[in-house]
């Protein structure tokens, strides 16, 4: 098709040029990072609160799980009562 448009009267310039594969590998998978970062936070106002807190939830359950590990009890209480 891009060698219709030297006999149909455009110029070499309208042609354009595909990158290398590398390149285009690159730029692909960019672009595919971007849509999973707007697709994960649609809908969320702040995106770095939800980020923070999600990782201070992780820490608060790994500290409990090293601290239930350490204690031996395993977190079950008896309640009388």
């Amino acid at each position: 098709m891009g060698m219709c448009l030297s006999c149909l009267g455009g110029t070499a310039e309208d042609v354009v040029v595909t990158p290398d594969p590398e390149t285009r590998r690159r730029q692909l998978a960019e672009a595919a990072e971007k849509r999973q970062k707007e697709t994960a936070y649609r809908g969320v106002k702040n995106p770095e609160a939800v980020e923070r807190k999600r990782k201070k939830q992780e820490e608060t359950e790994k500290q409990e799980m090293t601290t239930s590990i350490s204690g031996g009890g395993g977190g079950l209480k008896w309640q009388v009562g």
